[in-house]
């Protein structure tokens, strides 16, 4: 098992946002994390990767307890993943290609040219070529994501988190961005895993889907299946039924 989450409190505050949340996720899969807006999908995301520490609870991964590390030896923790923020998170005084190679400047185990090769590569996995010397200001809403998703792979990371990442844009480009993300899915043999309200994202990039609802995991099974399901919850999410009208 890569990533095991057991009964995880967060609150902030008087709002408790996670009430014992658990799951499991395997190496591999394609996981999509769906749920009412504000109900504490990103929330759980930042969770995986040590960002945020549970109140109670524990969050292992590769059986280890991220929540009891400090920072530093989250590090090689962290390294294991990439991840897709909801707005791209690119730096506006950098280059297309500075940002992607950001994180491999950082650390300063490559020359440059090793990283301008590994640049050229992610952004050819986003079909994004050429694009090296623009500035995120100069990209369409679409190709900022495109661009924040080659910065999350450049590095091969295992595990790739994605915080909805079709917000905002038009029909289209979120389809890209779909297609983008099975693609590396598929091709870099990743473990998947993104929150979302978008039900046909989620239908795209997930083989299967957990639903969150009241700080706790409502619902997990095959996609096809909780995007079925007869159960009230589940259903009412689903087909966009207010939970007040019944």
């Amino acid at each position: 098992m890569l990533i095991e989450v057991r009964e995880v409190h967060k609150s902030f505050g008087a709002n408790a946002v996670l009430r014992g949340s658990s799951l499991q996720i395997d190496a591999g899969e394609a996981i999509v994390i769906i749920g009412r807006s504000g109900g504490g999908k990103s929330i759980l995301l930042k969770h995986l990767i040590g960002l945020l520490r549970p109140d109670k609870g524990s969050v292992r991964v590769g059986g280890v307890d991220i929540a009891e590390l400090s920072e530093r030896k989250l590090l090689p923790i962290r390294r294991r993943f990439g991840m897709l923020f909801q707005g791209a998170a690119l730096f506006d005084s950098m280059t297309v290609a500075e940002n992607v190679g950001f994180v491999l400047q950082r650390e300063r185990h490559h020359t440059e040219g090793e990283i301008a090769r590994q640049v050229l590569e992610a952004l050819e996995m986003v079909d994004l070529p050429g694009i090296e010397s623009k500035k995120p200001a100069e990209l369409s809403g679409g190709m900022r994501k495109r661009v924040g998703l080659a910065r999350a792979i450049v590095y091969r990371p295992e595990i790739i988190l994605y915080d909805e990442p079709t917000t905002g844009l038009d029909p289209i480009a979120a389809g890209v961005i779909d297609k983008l993300i099975r693609r590396v899915w598929s091709q870099l043999k990743v473990t998947s895993i993104a929150v979302t309200h978008d039900l046909k994202s989620a239908e795209t990039i997930s083989d299967r889907i957990l639903m969150l609802n009241e700080g706790r995991i409502h619902g997990d099974g095959p996609t096809a299946e909780i995007l079925r399901s007869t159960d009230p919850i589940i259903s009412n999410f689903v087909h966009g039924i207010p939970t007040e009208t019944r």
